[in-house]
């Protein structure tokens, strides 16, 4: 007897050691004559492909993933739907700069040596992404242009289990993240352990959305809390290095500095005074591998372009199955405590 099975392609990149699962073939067609309505039903009636590419077997926890399909806007190569093992964001920088890559090599764009210049529609809008391509050399760095982010509301005090009151800062990058100094919570981004300050920041993340109204200006389904960043203390500034640990979605753990993260803290720094249009810095997250971050333009209602420059490196392809019978179609996460299993 022969087990009918789902079939699907893959690539597999990271950019500074956060993967990017780049779905090839085999997922269906998503309904909708915008990028956000098939954003609903691929969340309505498709969401079996985002459990069967990040989840465990075949995913973990941390993974990413893209899912292409065809631009509706017109001046965009393709446009993409991001997803994680909770579902589904509005912006990835980190991927973003892998599909940069993964779009010249696959023929999505053409390049145009030596910096080869496209516009990717995501859900929270048009991103203008530059790769280097230089006529006698390999791709190199690929940079992409955020849509409008901004600095929300700052100092926000949060009740948050085993740290009590916190005071977050909200900035938008591409997806909203509250950010906040490890220091604020007594602990160290370089000495506490990581489990300690991951575990703060799914705290926060799950105060932050029950205590917070956040509403995005020009689209609601953009309005809600998607990350925490807990960084290293020192703002963005000129010619400087700083560090963050950002944790999003489920829980999920980014090894990169997150591009989106960084956007949006470019947007509080700015707000702050520490940094000013043109001046770059770099932040890095747990890899260690940094993106640069600038300021691009401030625009005349005060929202910002940044830019976020970073690396694709390929890691993999191939195609995964997923067979009628198989006990776990829907894929599964590691509980933390077996009583906690599902099925």
């Amino acid at each position: 007897m022969i087990t009918e099975v789902q079939r699907y392609c893959y690539t597999d990149l990271h950019a500074a050691g956060e993967p990017v699962r780049i779905l090839t073939g085999g997922g269906p067609a998503l309904a909708g004559d915008t990028l956000l309505d098939k954003r609903r039903d691929a969340i309505a009636r498709h969401d079996a492909v985002r459990q069967h590419l990040m989840l465990e077997p075949r995913g973990h926890a941390d993974m990413y993933g893209v899912w292409p399909t065809t631009a509706d806007h017109p001046d965009c190569a393709l446009a993409v739907l991001f997803m994680h093992n909770e579902g589904y964001s509005t912006m990835c920088g980190h991927a973003t700069v892998a599909l940069g890559r993964w779009m010249i090599d696959t023929g999505h764009v053409h390049p145009t040596p030596p910096v080869t210049d496209f516009q990717l529609q995501c859900p929270c809008g048009p991103v203008a992404v530059r790769v280097d391509t230089p006529a006698d050399g390999p791709i190199g760095a690929v940079a992409f242009d955020s849509v409008p982010v901004f600095a929300g509301a700052t100092g926000q005090a949060l009740s948050v289990a085993g740290f009590g009151t916190v005071a977050v800062d909200i900035a938008y990058g591409g997806a909203y993240y509250a950010v906040l100094p490890a220091a604020r919570l007594g602990l160290d981004l370089y000495n506490s352990p990581y489990e300690t300050l991951i575990g703060a920041a799914r705290a926060i993340i799950a105060a932050g959305r029950e205590q917070l109204a956040i509403d995005h200006p020009d689209a609601p389904d953009l309005g809600f809390l998607y990350g925490c960043l807990i960084t290293d203390g020192r703002p963005p500034a000129a010619a400087s290095e700083t560090r963050n640990l950002c944790v999003f979605g489920g829980g999920q753990v980014d090894r990169s500095a997150t591009g989106s993260g960084i956007a949006a803290r470019l947007a509080l720094a700015h707000h702050n005074g520490d940094i000013a249009p043109g001046e770059t810095c770099a932040v890095s997250g747990l890899s260690g591998i940094p993106f640069q971050g600038a300021i691009r333009e401030v625009r005349d209602d005060g929202r910002l372009i940044v830019t976020v420059t970073g690396h694709g490196h390929y890691s993999g392809c191939g195609e995964f199955q997923v067979e009628a019978d198989d006990p776990l179609p829907e894929g599964f996460e590691v509980p933390a405590r077996l009583a906690d299993q599902r099925h």
